[in-house]
């Protein structure tokens, strides 16, 4: 698991970097705010949609270059689009980065489940690897190119060659061994799987709003310097990682909808804290309280997805890792809009009411039943 872990977590370095990078192509290249929004869309898009689809290819066929290659891809496109000059070049690269991300999670989060067997732990492990990604790419992207330019991006291309051929090593002894893919009993509920999704939804759009606007919110509101918004930002994310493995554990010990259920509940009153508590120093803690208790449901509910839809786990990750995640980012635009308003405060008191939805959905969910525990096979 720790090399899914690790192929995650470079995976997801490379959807941090964009974010990170727009700002220097705004200075660098004098873009349009419009412009550079149309970077991000390109990525979302590329990274998005696809992915239940690649889900469904990954179900169907056994593709032991798919991993590696969706991996790759993303490296690729993004380290080189700080090398294009032209605007059109720039985007299509970050399609196509966006395209490998989608050609990742799918296949990745089947072979996961495939080496995770019925663990949660387990599972949280590469889960907890997308966070990590997503957290260390400001902090590594950031520096590089201040130093370099855009011309930096290039210098993390290597980390996404070196894992493709870690995977591509891994696959070709697996397929020599005669392991095939993830064969379970029980037939697919699409009706809780359609709840989950829906949760996630809920999940993620909590996520990025607080992600969006923690660090506006300690500037604006609570009167913290720039330098400790990035900290209650670096914090909350941090928890996110913890909150992601304690998940998976408390999976293991309660049950998948148990610990979906718990988590949904811990996040009315972490967040509620969050937005009480006047004291830019006193309230670092709190966010990191937040981040762990958003993340609890993550690992769970990719989990849970594939116990849903057992003859399909490749689509199950799909949709749980990329498409619920992206639509839930899809509201972020409506909080900014409502900041605009009334200030960041007001986003993150509306993010105290939204898990209330979650929690609702998360009562609805089912019991995943007995028959789906994967095993490996020919």
């Amino acid at each position: 698991m720790w090399v899914w872990m690790t192929a995650h977590a470079v995976d997801d370095f490379y959807q941090g970097l964009i974010p990170a990078a727009v700002p220097f192509f705004v200075l660098e290249r004098h873009y349009s705010y419009v412009a550079a929004s149309g970077l991000t869309m390109a990525a979302t898009l590329g990274s998005s949609l696809p992915q239940p689809l690649f889900g469904i290819l990954a179900d169907r066929r056994r593709l032991p270059w798919l991993t590696p290659l969706g991996v790759t891809v993303a490296g690729v496109g993004a380290g080189l689009a700080g090398l294009a000059q032209q605007y059109w070049l720039v985007w299509l690269l970050l399609l196509v980065s966006g395209l490998g991300v989608a050609a990742f999670h799918p296949a990745a989060g089947r072979g996961a489940r495939r080496d995770a067997g019925g663990s949660a732990s387990a599972m949280s492990l590469f889960a907890a690897g997308g966070s990590v990604g997503f957290f260390l790419a400001p902090a590594l992207v950031t520096p590089a190119l201040v130093g370099l330019g855009l011309a930096g991006t290039a210098v993390f291309i290597p980390p996404a060659a070196i894992i493709g051929f870690v995977l591509w090593q891994q696959e070709r002894r697996r397929g020599a061994q005669h392991a095939g893919g993830v064969h379970v009993t029980g037939r697919d509920r699409w009706l809780p799987f359609s709840l989950l999704t829906a949760l996630e939804v809920v999940r993620s759009t909590v996520f990025f709003g607080v992600n969006t606007f923690i660090a506006l919110y300690w500037i604006r509101d609570l009167g913290g310097s720039q330098s400790l918004g990035g900290v209650a930002l670096a914090a909350f994310l941090i928890g996110g990682v913890v909150g992601t493995l304690t998940g998976g554990r408390l999976g293991d010990r309660w049950g998948s909808v148990r610990t979906i259920r718990i988590g949904s509940v811990l996040a009315i009153p972490a967040l509620v804290l969050l937005r009480c508590v006047p004291d830019a120093h006193a309230a670092l803690a709190l966010a990191a309280l937040a981040g762990i208790a958003v993340n609890i449901p993550f690992a769970v509910l990719v989990k849970l997805g594939q116990d849903y839809l057992p003859s399909r786990p490749g689509t199950a990750a799909g949709v749980t890792l990329g498409l619920a995640v992206s639509i839930g980012g899809l509201f972020t635009p409506l909080f900014g809009a409502l900041a605009d308003a009334h200030g960041p405060g007001a986003v993150l008191t509306a993010l105290c009411v939204v898990p209330v939805a979650a929690v609702v959905l998360a009562m609805l969910l089912p019991e995943p039943g007995t028959g789906s525990v994967p095993v490996t096979g020919p």
